[in-house]
């Protein structure tokens, strides 16, 4: 089955000086705000849309991971992801860096590596983001 998920955003004034707040609101789990200089420079207590890529790509990578392991019959104890969206003004989002610490009883570090591979290049939104450059440091611990 199919499933929808929505969020909004509203924006005042312009780039440079307005700001903005985004709303999750299929889970209305909150409002958040933003501003150019929270993209740009430091957050400052706001988020991004980077910052939310990065969300979605964490989540989205350890349930691809997990699910594979399990499917060869190498359910993990444990899957830690962090993603890292780079942000250059000018330019766009020029790449992502995934960093993956598991644990999976059994399995060698070969196997692992292949399935942190094919997790990358199929959870959905590793696909939805193909046009961008997705690098990945994998570990089991």
């Amino acid at each position: 089955m199919a499933t929808t998920r929505t969020a909004n955003a509203h924006w005042e004034g312009s780039l440079m000086e307005g700001s903005g707040r985004v709303s999750l609101d299929s889970s209305g789990l909150g409002t958040y705000d933003v501003t150019w200089p929270s993209r740009a420079e430091q957050p400052d207590g706001r988020t991004s849309p980077e910052e939310l890529i990065a969300a979605a790509h964490a989540t989205c990578y350890s349930m691809a991971l997990s699910h594979g392991l399990a499917q060869a019959g190498n359910p993990p104890s444990s899957v830690d992801t962090k993603a890292e969206v780079t942000f250059q003004p000018g330019e766009g989002i020029t790449g992502i860096h995934l960093t993956v610490r598991a644990s999976v009883p059994g399995l060698d570090a070969e196997a692992f590596a292949r399935a942190a591979e094919n997790a990358k290049a199929n959870c959905p939104v590793s696909k939805a983001l193909a046009g961008t450059k997705i690098t990945l440091d994998a570990a089991l611990v």
